[in-house]
C-alpha cells in the first residue's frame, strides 16, 4: 500500500486513466471489427468511410498516448491491404 497522500493519489489517477485507455483500444477494435465487415459484405463506400474513422481513431490513440506509433502504423497498413480492391486477372 502507498505511505504518501501524493502515491494514494497517483493509484486512484492511474486506475481512472487505465479504465479510458481500455476503453479507446476497445473502440479501435471494434472499428477494426466493423472495417472487416464492411468488406466482407462488397460495399465499397461504407468500407470507405469506416476506414477512414477507423484510420482517424487509431491517429488519435497515438496522439494521446494510448497505442504507440508503430503500432496504429502497422494496423493502419493491415487495414489498407483488406480494403484494397482486387484488380482484375489480364
Amino acid at each position: 500500500m502507498a505511505n504518501t497522500k501524493s502515491a494514494q493519489k497517483n493509484i486512484r489517477k492511474a486506475a481512472v486513466r487505465t479504465q479510458a485507455n481500455k476503453a479507446v483500444r476497445s473502440r479501435l477494435k471494434t472499428l477494426a471489427k466493423t472495417t472487416a465487415a464492411a468488406v466482407k459484405s462488397g460495399d465499397a463506400q461504407k468500407a470507405a468511410a469506416v476506414a477512414a474513422a477507423t484510420v482517424s481513431a487509431h491517429d488519435k490513440a497515438v496522439k494521446s498516448g494510448v497505442i504507440h506509433k508503430n503500432k496504429a502504423s502497422r494496423l493502419k497498413s493491415k487495414l489498407a491491404k483488406i480494403t484494397q480492391v482486387p484488380k482484375a486477372a489480364k
